[in-house]
């Protein structure tokens, strides 16, 4: 049997890694962390107690070459604390969005993508 503390980290492949970091940085407003030097560029970003890592690997099998948005393609989630400033700051930047405020998954949900396509979900318990 396997005990299990936490997720520790998620990594995602990405072709250019300033664009990335951007996104990432200045639009999701995570926090860039050290990241050891691997002989590869990445970014490494601190969520709570979690991490994203970023790799970069343009031939990645894991990058959709269709970067239409959707919540049943592969991704992670983002518990934020309030839905509509996170609504009102992703739209104020022009990202794309697929909105599921009433989500019969039991919380208010918004989806968005990186510039390579990689999608991330941001949510909310719902309100009754």
């Amino acid at each position: 049997m396997i005990q299990y503390e936490c997720l520790h980290h998620v990594s995602l492949t990405v072709t250019d890694l300033e664009q990335a970091k951007n996104f990432y940085g200045n639009i999701l407003c995570l926090r860039e962390i050290q990241r050891p030097n691997f002989d590869f560029p990445g970014a490494w970003y601190e969520i709570g107690e979690q991490q994203l890592h970023l790799i970069v690997l343009p031939t990645s099998q894991t990058i959709r070459p269709d970067k239409r948005l959707s919540s049943r393609e592969g991704h992670f989630a983002l518990r934020v604390k309030d839905y509509e400033a996170t609504l009102n700051w992703l739209k104020s930047k022009g990202v794309e969005l697929l909105e599921k405020p009433n989500s019969i998954s039991g919380f208010a949900q918004i989806f968005c993508a990186d510039p390579d396509g990689n999608l991330i979900e941001l949510n909310v318990e719902q309100t009754k």
